[in-house]
């Protein structure tokens, strides 16, 4: 399991003494355990653990576009390597023409029409692709496909 990888990756990185990544695994685990608690759970699956990475991961890109406008580039180049930490624990990505193809068996599936099905075709999209892709690129792709 991810939760599990990101433990011991944790604890790895406390015995080497990797200051920055101990600091950013130990935050990545405090976030999980506040999602399984709200979740009334005591692990989260992986799929759940891909959410709060891409969280934090959204976060960090928030982060570096601030710091960047105000000059602070050290700062952002600290987000950065964050940012490059968390990113090893996503899945693999899929292709555009992969989500593409995926899109279109939603739409064939669901019977799509036009914009007013593009939560028919959301929902059964981001089942197939898990995580796998960012969610703005998923629904920009839909609706292109839809209009």
């Amino acid at each position: 399991m991810l939760e599990e990888k990101i433990l011991n990756d944790y604890k790895e990185a406390m015995k080497a003494k990797d200051a920055l990544k101990s600091s950013v695994l130990s935050f990545l685990r405090a976030e999980m355990i506040n999602v399984a608690f709200d979740k009334k759970k005591k692990v989260l699956d992986d799929n759940e653990c891909v959410s709060v990475i891409r969280k934090q991961i959204k976060a960090r890109l928030d982060s570096i576009e601030q710091f960047t406008k105000g000059n602070r580039q050290e700062l952002a180049d600290k987000e950065a390597k964050e940012l490059e930490i968390l990113k090893t624990y996503l899945p693999v990505e899929l292709g555009v023409d992969e989500i593409k193809a995926i899109i279109g068996e939603a739409i064939t599936a669901s019977g799509a029409a036009g914009l007013k099905d593009m939560g028919k075709v959301m929902k059964e999209v981001n089942l197939k692709v898990a995580g796998r892709a960012d969610g703005k690129l998923i629904s920009d792709l839909v609706k292109e496909r839809l209009s």
